[in-house]
């Protein structure tokens, strides 16, 4: 590789990874589900899907859902995408992974090589880079920075924001179909 072509690939990178950077809000606004306290991340999983629209809202402009737990066959491993989306105004698939606990730097790498993977079995001739959007609870800025400067990879990190949470035992607290139906009865009655 001359220093020219060595150049223009650095040149490169840098610019998909401020893309990927530029595309990622920080923070993601989750309050538009409904999940209790204490939730895990299949839950959050779960209530973004139900969601998937306002979700799609909070990504930005230009994205389309292309799965959940979408299946990568890499080597002889079967790996799963939290969510996959495709960018139609970038011409990108974007990897999302989410993570309902702080950052870890080893998150990255789980990231990066999905977004290779998506690179190596869909991404076509017309598609650009592939781009990765890590969202964690939270993060500190100066470790993500170092992070992400060690991947060769495009991949933002951001965190998200959900204020809107039930109590642990929220179906204690809501009434049940039959005090539903029973308190209509007694509507109508009067």
């Amino acid at each position: 590789m001359s220093g020219r072509d060595r150049q223009l690939r650095i040149s490169n990178t840098h610019y998909l990874k401020d893309l990927a950077q530029e595309i990622t809000k920080d923070p993601y606004n989750f309050d538009f589900v409904a999940i209790r306290q204490g939730y895990n991340e299949k839950e959050l999983k779960d209530a973004l899907m139900d969601n998937v629209q306002n979700f799609l809202m909070e990504l930005g402009t230009g994205f389309a859902f292309v799965g959940r737990e979408y299946r990568l066959q890499v080597g002889n491993t079967e790996q799963y995408v939290d969510m996959l989306f495709y960018n139609i105004k970038r011409h990108c698939y974007v990897v999302v992974e989410v993570k309902i606990v702080e950052f870890e730097p080893g998150f990255i790498s789980q990231t990066a090589t999905y977004v290779s993977a998506v690179n190596h079995t869909l991404k076509g001739n017309a598609d650009t880079q592939t781009i990765g959007i890590l969202i964690c609870k939270t993060k500190d800025n100066i470790l993500a920075k170092y992070a992400v400067e060690t991947s060769t990879e495009p991949i933002g990190i951001s965190e998200y924001e959900l204020n809107a949470l039930m109590p642990k035992d929220f179906r204690g607290t809501l009434p049940t179909i039959e005090e539903l139906e029973q308190g209509l009865s007694e509507d109508i009655a009067n």
